[in-house]
């Protein structure tokens, strides 16, 4: 299998997280300028040019939500992370969509804003961004009482979601301090080998992020 994507993207860690939870074998494709033929490939596989994407014999799948999905379904390991209860299931899979639409998505709007020219940038997107984010914070924080992981005692595509997620929120637009609980699952979340190893492969690339990356994590 391979995979194309960067280190430094928050929705190619949310697959490598897959990847790495069951121990998958891939090869990594790097999307980068210093790599041309290999962008020249995804782009002819994949005209949206958009990663992470998976390659799996004739098998291409987009969308990092689906390849964990896939990798689950076609390369499962000792870490289920779709539960086979169907009712677990649908939670995990509206976790995974909270995470990706009102975290993912808002701190995305704030990067992207960053990174336009002054005269193409748009204050009050990025300030309900910002608002949604708090919004989001507030929920999670209550949601999150008396629980280790998203959905249940066991990791699940939600928290590969949310790893990311949280991750370059809080560099972004800094989690609250009264939300204990959520800087409490992020803690464990950073902890988590999988995620750590994220962590660790994306150091170096530090310095690309738009808004400053901050002494720590």
């Amino acid at each position: 299998m391979q995979l194309y994507g960067h280190p430094f993207s928050s929705y190619t860690q949310k697959a490598l997280i897959a990847l790495y939870e069951n121990d998958i074998r891939f090869e990594f494709r790097m999307l980068a300028p210093d790599y041309p033929d290999i962008y020249a490939e995804f782009a002819r596989r994949w005209p949206i040019k958009r990663f992470p994407m998976l390659v799996d014999g004739d098998r291409q799948v987009m969308e990092a939500t689906s390849i964990i999905e896939y990798l689950d379904v076609h390369h499962p390991g000792p870490v289920p992370l779709i539960p086979d209860d169907a009712d677990k299931a649908i939670d995990v899979r509206m976790l995974d969509r909270f995470f990706d639409n009102y975290i993912h998505t808002q701190l995305q709007r704030i990067v992207f804003d960053a990174l336009r020219t002054e005269g193409d940038r748009y204050p009050y997107g990025v300030s309900e961004a910002r608002n949604m984010l708090d919004t989001a914070y507030a929920w999670l924080d209550d949601y999150m009482k008396n629980r280790e992981w998203a959905v249940g005692e066991s990791f699940t595509l939600a928290d590969c979601a949310a790893a990311p997620a949280l991750f370059y929120a809080d560099w972004a637009h800094p989690i609250g301090k009264p939300f204990l609980n959520v800087h409490a699952y992020r803690a464990r979340l950073l902890s988590r080998p999988s995620f750590a190893r994220c962590v660790e492969e994306a150091r170096p690339y530090r310095p690309l992020f738009p808004l400053g990356a901050p002494d720590r994590d």
